[in-house]
């Protein structure tokens, strides 16, 4: 998390700060229901007031239908605290029961996982077609394999996991075209626990070091053979021609379309990395050249959260990172052949974001108008004294996004929800449909706070629900790192089911849409990870469609 060090006027703050717009944002609304959903978790992350790095970045949350039974299902790995970084009060997993109605069902699935728990990822790593999660720690990581029977197992040794670094994000994707998940694993910094943590000064406040000073630590790339195991080829698939990094989070994409997975890192306070598949698990990287590697500015950013779309209409996958208070969040539009541009201040995405630190950003059709709107969620990381000394908001509220035509619209509370009103010191969020009716709802984490559940209460708008269901032997069930595209008449809507967007979340495995209800017949074109692609035509809305490959 870069704290950049621009000059910023007193008025300019105060000015962005409290600036609302006027437009009537009508459909676009959310309720916090948390009170009634059964979810009572209060998240662990290191202690209060903060007095360590590692107590600063959150734990992560999966929408993960673990019992397969057609409904998504809410896993939390949890964190721990200083005094006892290797033991923390466990996970949480909540089986959903239907309308908003969940059950701790953790002891019954026979999770165990108690570690300094981050990042968590999804997928089918053995494929065979029950969804697994991967948690990534302040120490060793995790591989819980799920048992198709209403459980997990912990199958981290023999599944070949290995290392005891402090991981942050990871994502999972098929990046040699076997059809198997293979998993990046995303590392920060080398800090012990056991050890007070270095000081420095930030604008005039004295506060805990990181990530400057302290040394970074390379990630690390698994290749699965197909039945689960993993194999470490960080050296030999070309990640680690590159310096190591104080990385944040990962997505496993095919930016340039080339029918290969690519891999953007992003990274803390330095060049972030865009790394080039060429289909056999060998990678080049071309961040710099690319132009993800910076702002337009030709500076390094926090890069916390990230999120994917196509939001200028060309069909390619495009960028949007959070980053520090007194920086920008960031936009790169792909503009095809490998090549991004930084059009934050065209879309109108830079003022807002200044006074906030940012963290999990999701872009999704909330409001059903057939384009995507984009979320994100901040709180501070330094203790609320010093927060309070230097004026700054340690608990912040979130910004929510209307998508008009091109540019985006600060909703106001008034009319998209109280919950927008108000401040919390949030990290992650999970995106998904919890309560079946066709609109995307949020899990959002808070650091050492509760887990709160937002209803999406959209107001018309027919909408489609795309799953992707592989049912060769062997292979990711669920169509990880592929693209989904819904054609009506002249309105092309590009989805991607991918793996890390957020900020250490796991997203629910859909493709998500939205169509007027004057809109023509609708066809639907799949690519999947490995460039196969299939179409089917005359695609009726208001369900969940699931499109097999066999």
């Amino acid at each position: 998390m870069k704290p950049l060090f621009y000059l910023v006027s007193a008025l300019f703050l105060s000015g962005c700060g409290n600036s609302e717009p006027s437009a009537n944002h009508a459909g676009l609304h959310f309720t916090d229901v948390t009170a009634q959903s059964g979810i009572t978790m209060i998240v662990t992350n290191g202690n209060d007031p903060a007095t360590h790095l590692l107590e600063v970045k959150g734990t992560g949350i999966a929408l993960i239908d673990y019992d397969q039974d057609g409904d998504v299902d809410v896993f939390v790995p949890n964190g721990a605290t200083i005094s006892s970084p290797r033991n923390g009060p466990g996970c949480r997993l909540y089986e959903n029961l239907g309308k908003l109605r969940f059950s701790d069902a953790t002891t019954a699935a026979g999770l165990t996982f108690a570690g300094w728990g981050y990042g968590v990822a999804q997928g089918d790593f053995n494929g065979d077609g029950w969804p697994d999660l991967f948690v990534s720690c302040y120490g060793q990581n995790a591989l819980l394999q799920n048992t198709g029977q209403g459980g997990f197992l912990d199958v981290t040794a023999s599944a070949g996991i290995s290392g005891d670094a402090w991981s942050t994000g990871a994502a999972c994707g098929d990046i040699d075209g076997d059809g198997d998940l293979d998993l990046y694993v995303v590392n920060y910094c080398k800090l012990d626990a056991g050890l007070p943590s270095p000081m420095r000064e930030f604008l005039g406040a004295a506060v805990f070091a990181g990530p400057m000073g302290l040394p970074k630590v390379a990630d690390v790339l698994y290749e699965n053979d197909g039945m689960g195991h993993f194999r470490d080829i960080s050296e030999t698939s070309g990640i680690r021609k590159r310096q190591a990094a104080w990385g944040l989070g990962a997505v496993i994409l095919d930016f340039d379309e080339d029918g290969h997975q690519d891999i953007y890192v992003g990274n803390d306070s330095m060049a972030s990395f865009l790394y080039h598949g060429n289909g056999d698990g060998n990678f080049e990287e071309i961040g710099i050249p690319c132009g993800v590697a910076f702002n337009e500015e030709g500076a390094g950013q926090a890069t916390m959260g990230i999120a994917v779309a196509d939001v200028d209409g060309n069909q390619l996958a495009d960028l949007f990172t959070t980053n520090f208070m007194y920086d920008t969040n960031t936009l790169h539009l792909n503009q095809g052949n490998s090549f991004f541009e930084d059009r934050t201040m065209s879309y109108g995405l830079h003022t807002d974001s200044r006074p906030f630190l940012s963290w999990a950003a999701g872009f999704y059709d909330f409001d059903h108008d057939a384009d995507e709107d984009l979320l994100f969620f901040n709180g501070h990381i330094y203790p609320r004294e010093i927060c309070l000394e230097q004026k700054w908001d340690y608990d912040q509220v979130p910004v929510l996004y209307q998508r008009t035509g091109n540019k985006f619209q600060r909703a106001e509370a008034g009319t998209a929800g109280k919950w927008l009103a108000q401040p919390h010191c949030d990290r992650t969020a999970a995106f998904g449909d919890l309560d079946g009716d066709g609109d995307i709802d949020i899990v959002v984490g808070e650091r050492n706070g509760p887990i709160r559940v937002l209803r999406n209460d959209r107001d018309g708008g027919n909408w489609l629900i795309v799953r992707l269901q592989d049912l060769r032997k062997g292979h990711d069930r669920f169509g990880i790192g592929s693209k989904v595209v819904l054609e009506s008449g002249d309105q092309v809507q590009s989805r991607w089911i991918a793996s890390g967007t957020s900020f250490l979340a796991a997203n629910e495995l859909i493709a998500h849409f939205a169509l007027p209800s004057n809109a023509q017949p609708a066809n639907l074109n799949v690519t999947w990870s490995d460039g196969f692609k299939q179409k089917i035509k005359g695609v009726a809305t208001n369900k969940v469609l699931t499109v097999t490959r066999n």
